[in-house]
């Protein structure tokens, strides 16, 4: 093993987004001595997007994938609270909940057959509800008068998470390299879109790809409100008093710079809350996201390379699902066995 300041480089982690960084980050909590490489900045890819909507699924049809995204989103607070205080930068995570109109008598139906549901697949520690609308200027508007709220999905800032978790590695001592520097020790892939083409090129068939997704950031100051869901739109009020609005999904695209797609996000937003009308346009964004051919998380052993680790393939869940991934690949690293999902596993795909 190379000397990282003296100390023996016990794990190397690959790709500096949001799955990379919690890696890291569950490795050094249990005491490894890890070096991340980034070969261009800090959350390039996906991870350096706006939105930061941690929706849970709908309470309904539950299987392993729905189990282990409500586990990651329920422990949530806690990890992003020790990330915080380990390296002293908030990541704006809040568990702030959401919103959504109830648009007619079928809807309503599926409504209340979630929120049955939710008592018992929640397990108590969160709710799916309908509440009557308030006619609060941050609500949808409910034709009947009716809105789901569920007090399960959360909000945080992608990229002050991203910097919240590169301060809290470097607090505990570990290495954080921008450029090229040697594989030593384990080597953890959390390298995006571009290490899905390097998987598919090494199996000789497609095993993932990107999408491309586009969103906006308006000043806008709802910070105390729950998100809002439409069909299409994410609308996400952030702890710093800005306002994101997402996001598209294209297999198809000419560059990943923004285009039209950002002015009809806005457009349906305004729809649903003409508040954001006025709000002054901050940002204009646009990336290629990595998803896995199964569209699960890709987590586990690189099959056929020992000492080597795969973690990919968060597809819209990347920032909700994080924290217990991270958590199982640690174990699985430095332990030897850990419960990731068989559904996960990279050999699941060949």
């Amino acid at each position: 093993m190379a000397s990282m300041g003296g100390t023996a480089v016990d794990v190397t982690v690959r790709g500096a987004g949001i799955f990379g960084l919690s890696t890291a980050w569950a490795l050094v909590r249990r005491g490894a001595a890890v070096r991340v490489i980034e070969t261009r900045s800090i959350g390039a890819g996906a991870s350096g997007g706006i939105v930061g909507a941690l929706a849970p699924h709908a309470p309904e049809k539950w299987n392993p994938m729905k189990a282990f995204q409500f586990q990651s989103l329920t422990m949530a607070a806690s990890w992003w609270e020790d990330v915080q205080r380990q390296g002293g930068l908030d990541p704006l995570y809040a568990r702030s909940g959401r919103v959504q109109a109830v648009a007619d008598a079928p809807a309503l139906l599926l409504a209340q057959e979630r929120a049955e549901a939710a008592r018992t697949l929640w397990q108590g520690q969160a709710e799916w509800q309908l509440v009557a609308a308030s006619g609060d200027r941050n609500e949808p508007h409910a034709p009947g008068g009716c809105l789901i709220r569920d007090s399960l999905t959360a909000r945080i800032a992608p990229r002050a998470a991203c910097a919240s978790l590169v301060a809290a590695l470097q607090a505990r001592g570990a290495e954080i390299v921008i450029g090229e520097a040697p594989d030593e020790g384990q080597v953890v892939h959390a390298t995006g879109v571009d290490g899905l083409q390097t998987l598919s090129e090494a199996f000789g068939q497609k095993l993932g790809g990107g999408v491309k997704g586009q969103a906006v950031l308006l000043d806008y100051d709802a910070r105390h409100a729950p998100q809002v869901y439409a069909p299409g739109l994410h609308i996400v009020f952030h702890g710093d008093g800005t306002t994101a609005i997402g996001s598209t999904s294209e297999s198809t695209w000419d560059a990943p710079g923004p285009d039209a797609q950002c002015d009809a996000l806005l457009a349906g937003a305004i729809r649903v809350l003409p508040a954001l009308a006025d709000a002054p346009l901050l940002e204009r964004w646009a990336g290629i996201r990595p998803r896995a051919k199964s569209r699960s998380p890709l987590v586990g052993p690189w099959p056929g390379r020992p000492g080597h680790f795969l973690a990919n393939g968060g597809f819209k869940t990347g920032f909700g699902m994080a924290p217990l991934c991270a958590e199982l690949l640690a174990q699985l690293i430095l332990e030897g066995a850990a419960p990731l999902p068989p559904a996960f596993l990279p050999e699941a795909l060949i």
